[in-house]
């Protein structure tokens, strides 16, 4: 569905997006993660002809996003970080204005701009100015403008900013239930809301692709050697014994246990190796009651400050990428 080759953005002398590549596969949720300034919102501005790139290409359903504009274009429902709303409108009058600059047939818009109140639980609030509503509606109608075109793209910059839980959860569900009827791509710096909406990852860091792939996948790429750590009753000795006979040990290191008689082991296995269940039953085989056993993995949380250790707020971004947005991206 989209395609990204080598993209590059440059602010003055800052690299705000440097060589970028990656695929998006049609009806799949698609997550942006990365530090503020990383580089997301410029990626997307970039992806939806808000802003021309300083190389490489971006292919929306076959149409490119430079020399076929207004084909690509057609394809793309854009929710910005901030909406662009005419705070004096009211919220039907708004979403009929934007059906017609997304050239909806004027026989469909009544009927279109009302399912969409209904499917956002907007109907209620249809007949109120925009600038009376409170931050979670207005998102909601910013959401509702993005799709009234029918878009087969959705992207959304940060669409849970600002929101208090319930809302955060309400915009979830929301955008679950995008997913096959639209292929959607979120940005957000937020690990908790990118792994609970999408269905791939691609992780940003300085203006560069760091990692991409599921949340299982990345956990799996991630985790290298599994660590345990088991405290036994015995000697180290009896322990030494045991472990020698595993061949899945890398290597292994003992520390005196909190308890009396006890002994801490440190322990690092192969990768994709699980060996508590043999291990336990040898050390049980060998008179040592095993006081508790804990194995380690790196969680996302821990992938993700990894990849994006160091990262910094380049100000280019912020001033010239990060904040821009006006009615022009309707």
């Amino acid at each position: 569905m989209i395609q990204v080759e080598n993209l590059v953005k440059r602010y003055g002398g800052h690299v705000a997006v440097d060589g970028m590549s990656f695929t998006v596969e049609e009806g799949k949720i698609y997550g942006f993660l990365g530090p503020n300034g990383a580089g997301k919102t410029t990626t997307m501005n970039v992806m939806t002809g808000y802003i021309a790139a300083d190389g490489g290409s971006v292919v929306i359903d076959g149409h490119d996003i430079l020399k076929e504009a207004i084909a690509a274009k057609a394809c793309i429902g854009y929710l910005p970080e901030v909406p662009p709303l005419y705070p004096d409108m009211t919220v039907r009058e708004f979403l009929l204005f934007a059906a017609e600059l997304k050239k909806v047939p004027k026989a469909e818009r009544k009927e279109r701009v009302a399912a969409l109140e209904e499917r956002l639980s907007l109907s209620d609030m249809s007949r109120r100015l925009i600038k009376n509503l409170s931050k979670g509606y207005k998102q909601r109608v910013g959401l509702a403008q993005a799709l009234v075109g029918n878009p087969k793209v959705l992207i959304l910059d940060e669409p849970m900013v600002g929101l208090d839980p319930k809302q955060i959860i309400e915009m979830r569900d929301l955008i679950k239930g995008l997913a096959g009827e639209h292929t959607v791509i979120l940005s957000s710096h937020i690990l908790s809301e990118i792994s609970a909406v999408c269905d791939h990852i691609l992780i940003i860091s300085k203006g560069r692709l760091a990692a991409s792939g599921s949340p299982e996948e990345l956990q799996k790429m991630m985790q290298g050697t599994a660590e345990l750590a088991v405290t036994v009753i015995g000697e180290r000795g009896q322990a030494e014994a045991v472990l020698e006979q595993m061949e899945e040990i890398e290597q292994y290191m003992f520390e005196n246990g909190s308890e009396e008689g006890s002994i801490l082991i440190h322990i690092e296995t192969k990768e994709d190796t699980d060996i508590r269940k043999s291990l336990s039953v040898a050390l049980a085989g060998a008179g040592m009651p095993i006081l508790s056993m804990h194995r380690s993995e790196k969680s996302l949380e821990d992938i993700f400050l990894e990849l994006t250790e160091n990262e910094e707020t380049p100000e280019e971004e912020e001033e010239s990428g990060e904040e821009e947005t006006d009615e022009s991206n309707l």
